[in-house]
């Protein structure tokens, strides 16, 4: 089904200000390939990062953001015989999601649970994968055990908020504002912090008996990072997840020698990329997971396709509470 559709288009590395709405021609399909018309798709911190070239993966000027979509498949390629035209999905990529369609392999599909709407679906799948696997297949994360959310109101931290819950951990949040940590316990966390008062740490200890946290989940990096380190029980587990502050801390290794506690990094699209059992297993437990609306996504921003740059922008001014979606015509 070739034809113009329309994309928004990073046209250089200089951040939201560089997005244009351009019309593109849809290319042929090859044999393994589905394309979908796009209804919705999620922004995620790593879409802002790509348009300043800050991101771990960097594509060259003019590319299209976006990570994750919902929407219909209106083409297959000769070889797909799992996903049909007509279908409702959830699809990943690692970029040309801000557009009215998207062709990916079938691989990289999931069919739309009846759980989530469109716009659910398309900012659930790469929260839940980080997730995932970093509170089960990282921390293995125990029902009983205690779990720290740092930055608990965005996409990612609500997420772990939710999964943790899930698991059946208790959970402590933190969030920068009183909207924020209402949002953070609303998602069910057990207890909404915040992250600027100094005596963080003694206030988690207090929430924890004196024991401290058994796992980290950290998004934020910079100084909250080293604060939430104090908070960590012994053997605990650490989760780097990312560095929405801007800042990467430097870890005091005497510390995580002193308690006994791991510091680990994740990168969860790459850890199946270079797997494949893992990959599966993934798949598998993430389309039992989507089937029952656990992680189900709080949006509280919606965009039009040609208002890309201020979803953006909503992002990078810390505005959005869970998720921001653009919405397609």
């Amino acid at each position: 089904m070739s034809g113009p559709y329309r994309a928004a288009v990073c046209t250089a590395l200089t951040g939201p200000d560089s997005i244009q709405i351009q019309d593109r021609v849809s290319v042929p399909l090859d044999r393994d390939e589905v394309r979908i018309a796009t209804r919705a798709a999620g922004v995620n911190f790593p879409d802002l990062l790509m348009t300043y070239g800050k991101y771990q993966f960097r594509p060259d000027p003019p590319f299209i953001p976006g990570m994750e979509i919902a929407g219909e498949v209106i083409e297959t390629g000769t070889e797909v015989a799992a996903i049909k035209v007509g279908d409702r999905v959830m699809a990943g990529a690692k970029g040309g999601c801000f557009a009215e369609q998207l062709v990916v392999p079938c691989s990289a599909l999931m069919l739309l649970p009846p759980a989530l709407s469109f716009e659910e679906g398309s900012c659930w799948r790469s929260a839940a994968v980080t997730a995932w696997h970093a509170l089960h297949d990282k921390a293995g994360l125990q029902a009983g055990e205690t779990a720290l959310i740092l930055g608990a109101s965005g996409g990612v931290g609500m997420a772990a908020v939710k999964l943790a819950k899930h698991i059946g951990a208790t959970v402590i949040g933190t969030g920068s504002s009183q909207a924020k940590r209402d949002a953070i316990l609303a998602a069910g966390a057990d207890h909404a912090l915040d992250p600027a008062e100094e005596d963080l740490s003694d206030q988690v200890k207090a929430l924890t008996g004196g024991k401290g946290v058994n796992v980290v989940f950290d998004p934020v990096g910079g100084a909250l990072s080293i604060k939430a380190t104090r908070s960590i029980a012994w053997g605990g587990r650490f989760l780097i997840v990312g560095f929405a502050s801007g800042e990467i801390p430097s870890f005091p290794a005497n510390h995580a020698l002193i308690k006994g506690y791991s510091l680990i990094g994740l990168r969860a699209g790459e850890a199946s990329r270079r797997d494949s059992d893992l990959a599966l297993r993934t798949q598998a437990s993430l389309r039992e997971l989507a089937a029952t609306g656990a992680m189900r996504p709080h949006i509280s921003q919606t965009f039009k396709l040609e208002s890309a740059a201020d979803a953006l922008r909503a992002l990078e001014t810390r505005t959005v509470i869970g998720r921001a979606v653009i919405t397609m015509a």
